[in-house]
């Protein structure tokens, strides 16, 4: 696995909205941009992994809707997680 447990529960605490918090969009968000970013790496070394690759285009599509659910929702939480992930630049 790419992330390991120190460095999921960190971004969990980074991320949550409450206490308790490990599922919010904010958290989804943050955790799949980090399995993206090790998968890109990944694929960089490995460019003929195509099972790695589908799973890759399958998070990227999984975060942009998210993404897109936060946007229409609450647009200044949408704004300050991009900002603080460093997306859509």
């Amino acid at each position: 696995m790419a992330i390991t447990k120190e460095a999921k529960t960190e971004l969990i605490s980074q991320y949550r909205r409450a206490e308790q918090d490990s599922g919010s969009p904010e958290v989804q968000v943050a955790l799949l941009t980090a399995r993206i970013t090790y998968l890109t790496e990944h694929m960089r070394a490995h460019k003929k992994d195509f099972s790695s690759r589908r799973g890759l285009l399958k998070l990227v599509s999984q975060r942009a809707d998210l993404l897109k659910y936060l946007r229409e929702t609450d647009r200044e939480k949408y704004l300050a997680l991009i900002a603080r992930l460093g997306l859509r630049k």
